[in-house]
């Protein structure tokens, strides 16, 4: 077991001597790495790290850390960030009426599964309500209506800077959010429920039972303004055959849903994931 850790995720251009930079400005300040993964995009241009290293010992003070990391960044293009692993970002669950995967995440969490702290349950039904006061959280129901979407929309974006928020999981949402919402909170996980690209939008299962698929798969990615077509943070499938039925496969579909959403956000909360483009690079 290591004691708090620093985590830097970078990308900029591909260039000599990347990885003696980076090692070489922990080194420097007495620090010891025990995490260091690197990818390098060639279509791209692109090079991109995560690198992770113990606190203790280490010269600098956190908050000088990414300031004197910034001398070292900027010659080099590069856009990164800089976690702690102290400290646990707050999150938000949106539901809608399906329990399952709201559920798993709240177990994982009660289990000390997840790096972050479940702070918020927002829904646009009452449905769930009764789930959220087992576990002292508060629930919101907010009701979408086309016509004042807009302006629930921002009694949305009022709850999350009430409530601290930096990461919303969609979990069985089943609502778009508006390009104007995630230009003011980028941060938000989403689970479809079908092997993206395939079958993206409304009623997968349904779908994907008239094609007579022999695979049925679920998809966490980062919300977008283009749905269902954000970044990829995990995926999975199962086996299914022409003797099930479309709620067979939603059965099959729900437990798909739960693994792949707990798995993306447990790598998003330990700082794995770096998006660029519409893509992702999932440092394991």
């Amino acid at each position: 077991m290591h004691g708090p850790t620093a985590t830097l995720l970078l990308s900029c251009p591909d260039q000599l001597g990347l990885v003696a930079k980076l090692s070489s400005f922990v080194y420097a300040n007495g620090g010891n790495i025990i995490h260091a993964d690197h990818h390098q995009d060639f279509e791209a241009g692109l090079f991109l790290s995560r690198i992770e290293w113990e606190l203790a010992g280490f010269n600098l003070p956190k908050e000088i850390i990414a300031p004197a990391f910034e001398g070292i960044a900027k010659p080099l293009g590069a856009t990164w960030q800089l976690h702690f692993s102290d400290d646990r970002p707050r999150i938000a669950i949106w539901v809608s009426t399906q329990d399952h995967c709201l559920l798993d995440l709240l177990w994982r969490q009660q289990a000390g599964e997840l790096k972050g702290e479940i702070a918020l349950i927002l829904s646009n039904h009452e449905k769930l309500r009764a789930i959220a006061e087992p576990f002292k959280l508060d629930f919101h129901h907010i009701p979408i209506q086309k016509e004042i979407k807009l302006e629930q929309e921002a009694q949305q974006l009022a709850l999350l800077a009430e409530h601290r928020i930096e990461l919303v999981v969609l979990a069985k949402y089943m609502q778009v959010l508006s390009d104007s919402f995630l230009a003011q909170f980028p941060q938000v996980i989403n689970i479809h429920h079908s092997f993206l690209p395939a079958f993206a939008g409304a009623k997968p299962y349904h779908r994907a039972y008239g094609r007579g698929v022999k695979l049925i798969g679920a998809t966490a990615h980062y919300a977008t303004p283009d749905l269902d077509e954000g970044p990829i943070i995990e995926q999975d499938v199962s086996r299914v055959t022409h003797r099930d039925s479309v709620d067979d496969l939603i059965r099959k579909g729900k437990d798909l849903e739960r693994m792949v959403l707990a798995r993306a956000v447990r790598l998003h909360l330990q700082h794995r994931v770096l998006s660029y483009g519409n893509r992702t690079v999932v440092f394991s």
